[in-house]
């Protein structure tokens, strides 16, 4: 699989990148030890769709912090209070239904079963079924990030 963004071409190992507009449905949180390091861009939790979570961690070190809210979710006018950078990236990768919010996750290790990873990915994200409830009904699913983040509200 060949990198598809730049935080994995920097690496050292083989890559799997993995890119998608569902959320990760709480409960089937990808495990917290991968064999190998891994980054995010960006992760969409379904039960906090509106927030931003960034995800770094290396062998058995893991650190899943807030980085603030989508802008899909905030009024236009609040916009202009986040870096020009930000708002053109949220422009550029525009989606007519989810805005900027996006799952994008890269993992990179030598002998790194690329498709594995994505297969495990996959299986963490909202079912079409489960896309039905929206986003008020995953708010209410179990949060598989709580004793790393603040309480849903």
């Amino acid at each position: 699989m060949p990198a598809s963004c730049p935080e994995c071409a920097s690496r050292a190992g083989s890559p799997a990148h993995r890119r998608s507009r569902r959320g990760l449905l709480p409960d089937r949180r990808p495990p917290r030890r991968a064999p190998s390091s891994h980054r995010t861009a960006g992760s969409r939790n379904a039960n906090r769709p509106d927030l931003l979570l960034g995800w770094d961690a290396a062998g058995a070190s893991l650190v899943v912090e807030e980085c603030g809210p989508w802008l899909a979710s905030l009024p236009d006018a609040s916009w202009e209070l986040y870096p020009p950078q930000r708002r053109a990236a949220a422009a550029l990768d525009w989606d007519p239904v989810h805005g900027d919010r996006v799952q994008q996750l890269c993992f990179t290790a030598e002998g790194l079963d690329a498709d594995g990873i994505v297969e495990l990915l996959d299986s963490c994200l909202l079912t079409d079924e489960e896309l039905t409830s929206g986003e008020e009904g995953w708010k209410h699913l179990p949060d598989a990030f709580d004793d790393m983040l603040d309480p849903v509200a």
